[in-house]
């Protein structure tokens, strides 16, 4: 499938037309995957404005990650909020995907990174829900992977590194090779960890239940925005590690990504799940009611443009 294209890039400060952001192909990163990115949301809001879903902590997360890796960004968190928007406003879109991403430019070749310039870019363009309209509506059915989730003391899943998505690729690969929409990882210790891009919720009797940030999976933002709504709905939510037999019994599933949203699942290694559930039924709606700008609760949330 192609990609959409706009009008401009911002990249290292201003904008560039989409066709002539390029870089070097003896780019560090493209060699090292020294880079970082973020994955972030503006949504058409219901009065017919544009917001950006939670941005700061998007650009907060994003300067987090570059940090961890010694990558000093050339540009504070206000400046690359400032630049996300100034690039959604100069493609004309009410709504869009947006991918903030930094890396280590053309000027050194080597294992170590730190020689090598930083580069930052932010791109926008129109992409709907990751496992698509249908998966929102009516479910994906899933796998559980024979690719472990990388170690925290290898490859840190706190760091929403370039370099930590080819596990991800190796997952997603095997999940479609054997007709999954998507594919869930374990960690080393047997674990449910998460999705190739999404974090995943098992709810049993009522109760909805996370894997804890300690079992290796990335601290997700919409993970973060689903566990406050459903608190506010009055469902009880519990950070515990989960086993593979979790997700047989469980009573529902739903992951949450920015590209995936608030996904319903469908099934597991073939076991049937409630799909959609009340439960995770009622979560969607409240999210997309948030972002949309219809629930004054979350106004906060929203970055309007």
């Amino acid at each position: 499938m192609s990609m959409p294209t706009v009008d401009k890039i911002w990249m290292d400060g201003g904008l560039v037309d989409w066709d002539k952001a390029q870089i070097h192909v003896l780019s560090h990163a493209l060699h090292y995957g020294s880079g970082v990115f973020e994955g972030i949301r503006c949504y058409e809001l219901a009065d017919g404005g544009s917001a950006v879903f939670r941005l700061q902590e998007h650009m907060e997360r994003f300067e987090r990650s570059a940090r961890m890796l010694y990558m000093e960004l050339p540009y504070s968190v206000g400046e690359t909020v400032e630049a996300v928007r100034e690039t959604i406003r100069a493609n004309s879109l009410k709504s869009c995907y947006i991918r903030p991403l930094a890396f280590r430019g053309y000027g050194s070749m080597g294992v170590d990174p730190t020689p090598a310039p930083v580069q930052v870019v932010i791109a926008v363009w129109p992409w709907g829900s990751y496992l698509g309209e249908e998966g929102l509506a009516a479910g994906v059915d899933v796998g559980v992977s024979s690719w472990r989730q990388r170690s925290i003391n290898a490859l840190p899943p706190a760091i929403k590194a370039t370099a930590n998505y080819l596990n991800s690729g190796f997952a997603k690969m095997e999940a479609s090779r054997h007709g999954y929409a998507e594919a869930i990882m374990l960690n080393e210790d047997g674990h449910v960890c998460e999705g190739t891009g999404e974090n995943i919720f098992v709810v049993r009797d009522g109760i909805i239940s996370t894997p804890p940030v300690s079992d290796g999976i990335l601290a997700g933002i919409t993970r973060d925005s689903a566990m406050i709504i459903a608190d506010s709905l009055g469902y009880p939510v519990l950070e515990e590690s989960l086993v593979r037999s979790d997700l047989y019994a469980a009573d529902e599933i739903f992951m949450t990504g920015t590209a995936a949203e608030v996904v319903p699942v469908r099934s597991v290694d073939g076991h049937l799940i409630d799909c959609p559930g009340e439960i995770t039924r009622e979560l969607q709606e409240a999210f997309f009611r948030a972002v949309r700008g219809e629930d004054s609760d979350y106004e906060e949330w929203l970055d309007r443009l």
